[in-house]
């Protein structure tokens, strides 16, 4: 059992750093220092793809598509449709008023029907950065990174702030990176801080990756429950072993 934010940054290479994912069911910044986390770095937004999917089914039934072919969408056909066609806004409230910065695309479904996307394609992703459009009250994730790292201790703040790693699939968004790394500068403005984030084209399956290399490890060898340990002693055996 670990935790996915420090699994993340393992994959990247490192045991000190800020981890902000967005995966399937819930968002997580997490700050690690040395391997371990800090609770009190840690925040949750429950944001992610699971309602992000459901969000912009809810857009696209309102656009004027044919609400009978969009009616019979499935999770899997949506999901590809979220991330074909989906992006994150580099600036939301200029593209959602300006026509001109719209770019519609197109989706043909498993049925043949065509779906056409026009603003859908970055209000579906905008929650993670503005909650508050799906009626949370939590702050967007970009805002979360930077509480994180206001509770880091002082000697740690540099290397936890020179290692922001990006994770998860729902950060898997064209123009995602930029919108965090966007964010968190207009939030240092005044603070002489130049912030950079880290986004690994692979960064979709970074806490798998991560999980994989720490338990290559020759000093994790020794802490396996082995098949053989649990045929004899049972599932009980996993708290004498750790």
């Amino acid at each position: 059992v670990a935790n996915t934010g420090f699994l993340s940054l393992c994959a990247h290479g490192r045991i000190t750093g800020l981890a902000v994912e967005a995966g399937a069911g819930v968002s997580h910044v997490t700050a690690v220092c040395l391997g371990q986390t800090l609770r009190k770095s840690t925040f949750r937004l429950d944001v992610a793809g699971e309602l992000l999917s459901t969000h912009l089914h809810r857009l696209l039934m309102e656009s004027p598509n044919e609400p009978a072919a969009l009616q019979a969408l499935t999770k899997k056909t949506l999901t590809q449709l979220k991330k074909q066609c989906c992006y994150v806004s580099l600036d939301y409230e200029r593209d959602l008023h300006d026509q001109g910065c719209q770019h519609p695309a197109r989706f043909r479904m498993p049925d043949g029907h065509w779906v056409t996307l026009s603003k859908e394609r970055f209000c579906c992703p905008e929650p993670l950065f503005q909650p508050a459009l799906l009626q949370h009250s939590c702050p967007g994730l970009h805002e979360l990174a930077w509480q994180s790292l206001q509770t880091v201790p002082d000697h740690a703040r540099t290397d936890v702030l020179g290692n922001i790693v990006l994770a998860g699939g729902s950060s898997m968004f064209p123009g995602f990176p930029e919108r965090m790394c966007l964010g968190l500068n207009l939030l240092s403005q005044g603070t002489g801080v130049q912030v950079e984030v880290l986004a690994s084209p692979e960064r979709g399956t970074a806490a798998w990756v991560g999980g994989s290399m720490a338990a290559s490890l020759t000093s994790f060898q020794g802490v396996w429950m082995t098949k053989g340990e649990y045929q004899e002693h049972g599932a009980e055996y996993v708290h004498t072993k750790f």
